[in-house]
């Protein structure tokens, strides 16, 4: 029984050292609290909760949200807000989308999806030219150099606030009124959520998973982005079989058995100094 099980968390009141220490423990245990829950937990004011987060955030150990905080330390949850997970494996992502970008030659016409690897993808993009970019990704506009590319076009359909993101159709009308095109191009970027060796790569919905795997099938070449939290894991919508990518680009070697399958199922394998 720990401390805090053991007196109970008035122990932590006129402690505020040990109380940051408890509530890192407690937040990282469960996930995501909020502001409310923990001041209760601990009878202290939402003001110095408030406080103690605001000291975790910035040492690293926690990542500050609106009304409480989330777990930094664990892998992150597919529902998680987006500006959350911009803050998660940071510079995993950076490392990830520098390869993912070695892989675009200039001139070549792509596909990014949304998520927050493929939007370090965009980036990573800056010194690249007369790109042709297809995303249902709503931040990558913005953040995009305006000189890497030559043409830059936004899946229309529902907007999931939580991903930033369109979900629908992989289509683009040739005028107002008009039909759509049919779309090919050179290389498909896709950020998936879990990758394990018996489901392949799966994503936690449905539409986003439908999207990203019609994606897939539009392009010649396929390069699935991943960070290493998201190994030997399985979500609710699953996009393609291992297979289905010619690149798999992550910021570690995986586990023996999912570097294996990756392997059988003739999938380059791109990580640092790899």
């Amino acid at each position: 029984m720990s401390p805090t099980e053991a007196n109970g968390p008035r122990k932590f009141r006129h402690l505020p050292a040990g109380r940051r220490s408890d509530l890192a423990e407690y937040v990282t245990a469960n996930g995501q609290m909020t502001v409310a829950d923990l001041a209760e937990r601990y009878g202290v004011s939402i003001d110095t909760i408030r406080r103690d987060l605001d000291r975790l955030d910035s040492d690293g150990v926690l990542v500050r949200t609106h009304g409480g905080a989330v777990s930094g330390a664990t892998g992150p949850r597919p529902d998680r807000d987006l500006d959350v997970r911009l803050r998660l494996q940071t510079a995993e992502k950076e490392q990830i989308a520098e390869l993912a970008a070695g892989l675009v030659p200039d001139g070549s016409v792509i596909m990014l999806n949304a998520g927050t690897t493929t939007l370090a993808t965009a980036r990573h993009l800056r010194n690249h030219r007369d790109l042709t970019i297809a995303t249902n990704n709503l931040r990558i506009p913005a953040e995009i150099s305006a000189k890497a590319f030559r043409d830059l076009y936004v899946f229309g359909g529902s907007v999931r606030s939580i991903t930033q993101a369109t979900t629908g159709p992989v289509v683009l009308r040739a005028s107002a009124g008009g039909h759509d095109v049919d779309l090919q191009c050179d290389l498909a970027i896709i950020g998936v959520g879990a990758v394990s060796a018996t489901s392949g790569y799966s994503t936690s919905n449905l539409g986003d998973a439908s999207m990203m795997a019609e994606m897939m099938n539009r392009s010649q070449q396929v390069a699935v982005v991943a960070d290493s939290s998201k190994f030997d894991r399985r979500l609710f919508a699953q996009v393609a079989e291992l297979g289905r990518a010619d690149y798999f680009v992550t910021n570690e070697r995986p586990p023996a058995e999912l570097e294996a399958a990756l392997r059988a199922a003739e999938v380059e394998l791109l990580y640092p100094e790899s």
